[in-house]
């Protein structure tokens, strides 16, 4: 029994290093270390031949009642938007923060931590830590965008779902539905945002696959979805670190890592959302335009 669990103990380990050397933030989340080999032996166990058992994909989600409507929260008082993620959605938080700042009772707040995603909860359990924020700061509007330090396994309680595996994209989707149903059980509008064109080939077709399956969860709960690959492709839809801003001049959109955007970068990603919220808020319309200034929360 003892050697059975020190070689699934051995084989997640190996899954969580491989997964760390495909992410962004991977040194810090090894500098944390929250898996511990039982002895040497375990340490030099020989990989399992196969990958865990596939589980089911989530069920389609029933209809259910939606959330009040933008425009009527903003009668009620100011309209409250957080967001929430990793390091990417830090910037899409300072992107957000500038594009409307200037509009009438909205509310702009970083709820994001770096370091964090939705596989390894063994790390940070979002949905845990998402129900303490929403207890100590309600919102209204939950912009979300996970997924740069998720390529790794996912541990549901004894089983290791190797990533990309079917019963990776199964377990990935039910933490994306807990946390939707979540923020819901709140009256919180959720929106989710697309991670964005990568540079490394490898890399970006990791977070391609994330994509996928946000989308089709997003599809599946009825929630918008705000796709970034396009806004962050050349014409050829292959990644360039300069692009055309709306001007036609060519500006420099992503950081050092080919990860990460610079501030023009997340300008260019928070636009279209920015539009999305203005749009069901009411906000883009002239009397709504001549309304008194926002406040902001820095």
């Amino acid at each position: 029994m003892r050697a059975g669990i020190n070689a699934l103990t051995a084989i997640f380990v190996v899954g969580v290093l491989a997964g760390l050397a495909l992410t962004p933030d991977g040194r810090a989340w090894l500098r944390n270390p929250t898996v511990m080999l039982g002895d040497r032996a375990a340490a030099s166990a020989p990989p399992a031949p196969t990958s865990a058992p596939a589980v089911a994909a989530p069920p389609a989600v029933p209809a259910v009642a939606p959330t009040t409507p933008l425009s009527a929260r903003l009668v009620q008082g100011p309209l409250r938007i957080g967001v929430f993620g990793d390091s990417m959605a830090d910037g899409l938080y300072a992107g957000l923060y500038r594009d409307l700042q200037d509009q009438p009772n909205v509310t702009v707040s970083k709820f994001s931590q770096v370091s964090t995603g939705l596989s390894r909860y063994d790390y940070v359990n979002i949905q845990a830590k998402t129900r303490a924020q929403l207890d100590e700061r309600p919102v209204d509007v939950a912009v979300m965008l996970f997924g740069t330090n998720d390529a790794q396994g996912i541990d549901t309680g004894g089983v290791v779902h190797m990533f990309g595996t079917d019963g990776w994209k199964a377990a990935y989707g039910q933490r994306i539905d807990d946390l939707v149903a979540l923020l819901r059980s709140r009256d919180v509008a959720v929106y989710w945002v697309g991670l964005p064109r990568m540079k490394r080939d490898s890399f970006d077709g990791r977070m391609m696959l994330i994509n996928g399956v946000v989308e089709a969860r997003m599809r599946a709960l009825g929630v918008p979805y705000i796709e970034t690959v396009g806004l962050t492709s050349n014409a050829e839809g292959g990644y360039e670190a300069y692009l055309p801003n709306g001007a036609g001049r060519r500006v420099l959109m992503r950081a050092n890592d080919g990860i990460h955007m610079s501030m023009a970068g997340y300008l260019r990603m928070s636009a279209p959302v920015a539009a999305r919220l203005k749009r069901d808020a009411g906000l883009d319309r002239p009397a709504a335009a001549a309304a008194p200034t926002a406040t902001s929360a820095p």
